[in-house]
């Protein structure tokens, strides 16, 4: 019967291969098989190395599909789609057609900026605008963004949003518009749904023109860290309605949890998608990567008392990772992390080096890397690092940690009452961190607000009753004398604030 046919999928390449006994290896292999998962039921999807030695040569025609962004595949691949009048009527149902492929995930294309200054002269800084944020997008893993000349095509064109998702075959239209009105640029973008039409996420950003590559430069590292949150989420709420989640789709519920913050009950909710995710695909990197990062944050936020534990398997799935992806620029981040809670303060940092040599607009990574400064008494450069994560970043779920990190690194140098004014800052953006409340509580001891201190303090264990001194102790993190003088002076701020020892 036709509804119990089975429709198959094919995908096939040229390539070098490496052969064992039993099996054959090599990305001559990898990419026929990621080939295969975007054909359609019942189709045939080749690369341009098989297409290059057929064309012309076989009786069938096939559509070109542009370059596709495969998974675990360093650089894209150009594929086709047979199309052909034979097929079985499965196959003729379900033939690969441009229109019928579902758009990669994270599929985006950056339309021309309009300018709206009414001056031409401006055209070339709205222009470098829509370039410089292609670019960028391009870095987000897994991210599938239509080449800049592409995107050209459609300047100063009235432009229909679902004729565009059909014609480049993405699943989102970002739009925007750049104004100057005397010393100041209006900035306006807007992302849609290309299929609904629907416009997902808007903002404004209103800035003062001192230097218009310094201001071109702010904008776009802003829009692109935002972007790949709103894009994710996107993605997660598509996933929610799936029937049948791939280990994709999984991946992204989780994330989706893990970005609203870093809560004991998100990060279980998080960690269970990334599991699953996992069991469908043992291989899936980012989910490898959103495991340890919850691993490492448990331990690092004083969120478990099995660090060791916790800090291990962070590092093991960390390796695996980065054995797959090499340049993965957010593993070598939380690789980072893993070397701070277990006494490898160097490398940690060089870890943290490295991912923002790989991605400059990684603002978790200048975070964290302000509060690592403080470990190798340096913490006089931490409120550099963080400032520079609040520009790219200032509406970043982790603000709330990248301030506590500056108020710590303020006691660290002694610098009591400033320490006291980022600590506030820092509960003000995210009154339920209760480690914020032990520092802060700390700090106004130190300065001789010892009752406003106890409140504090008892403000942070109604969030964390758990938390004692001893668990603080007891943290794995290794600094130079002054780091560990630094320590016990915190730790005696809190003593006098009311927090137990154990």
């Amino acid at each position: 019967m036709q509804d119990r046919r089975i429709a198959f999928r094919v995908g096939i390449n040229i390539g070098d291969v490496i052969v064992e006994p039993h099996d054959i290896f090599g990305d001559g292999v990898n990419i026929a098989a990621r080939l295969e998962s975007i054909a359609q039921p019942g189709g045939i999807c080749i690369s341009s190395s098989a297409y290059d030695q057929v064309r012309g040569k076989v009786g069938v025609e096939f559509a070109d599909l542009g370059e596709q962004n495969l998974k675990n595949i360093a650089l894209p691949v150009r594929a086709y789609a047979a199309v052909w009048d034979g097929l079985s009527s499965v196959a003729q149902d379900e033939r690969a057609r441009p229109s019928r492929l579902s758009p990669p995930h994270l599929s985006i294309v950056v339309l021309p900026f309009t300018n709206l200054s009414g001056d031409a002269e401006q055209d070339y800084f709205v222009d470098g605008v829509t370039e410089s944020l292609t670019t960028d997008l391009s870095r987000i893993r897994g991210s599938f963004v239509i080449g800049r000349h592409t995107a050209f095509t459609y300047k100063n064109k009235a432009v229909d949003l679902k004729q565009i998702g059909c014609e480049l075959n993405v699943r989102y239209v970002l739009e925007g518009s750049v104004q100057r009105s005397g010393n100041r640029l209006r900035v306006n973008v807007q992302l849609n749904d290309a299929g609904t039409g629907n416009h997902l996420w808007a903002e404004r950003f209103d800035k003062p023109i001192a230097d218009l590559f310094d201001v071109q430069d702010e904008i776009v590292s802003r829009l692109a860290n935002t972007l790949n949150a709103q894009l994710i989420a996107a993605e997660a709420r598509r996933a929610e309605h799936s029937l049948h989640p791939n280990s994709l789709d999984l991946y992204f519920q989780g994330i989706a949890r893990w970005n609203k913050s870093w809560t004991s009950e998100h990060m279980s909710q998080a960690r269970s998608f990334f599991e699953r995710a996992l069991e469908l695909e043992p291989d899936n990197i980012e989910a490898l990567v959103g495991i340890a990062a919850i691993d490492a944050a448990s331990a690092i936020l004083f969120l478990a008392d099995d660090v060791d534990v916790r800090v291990a398997a962070a590092e093991k799935a960390l390796i695996k990772a980065l054995s797959l992806a090499p340049q993965h620029a957010t593993a070598h981040m939380f690789l980072g992390a893993v070397y701070l809670a277990s006494r490898r303060t160097a490398e940690g940092i060089a870890e943290y080096e490295h991912a923002l040599a790989l991605n400059p607009n990684l603002a978790e990574a200048h975070g964290d890397l302000g509060g690592a400064k403080t470990m190798v008494s340096r913490a006089g450069e931490t409120e550099a690092h963080v400032q520079e994560a609040l520009r790219l970043s200032p509406r970043d779920e982790g603000v709330h940690r990248w301030m506590c990190s500056v108020g710590l690194a303020k006691l660290h140098l002694d610098a009591n009452a400033e320490a006291v004014v980022w600590l506030r800052r820092s509960l003000k953006a995210n009154p339920n961190y209760p480690f914020a409340h032990f520092v802060l509580a700390a700090a106004l001891s130190l300065v001789g607000e010892l009752d406003e201190a106890r409140t504090v303090a008892k403000a942070g264990l109604a969030l964390d009753p758990t938390f004692t001194i001893r668990r603080l102790k007891g943290f794995p993190l290794t600094g130079d004398a002054k780091f560990r003088v630094a320590t016990k002076r915190v730790i005696r701020g809190m003593r006098m604030a009311g927090i137990l020892e154990s």
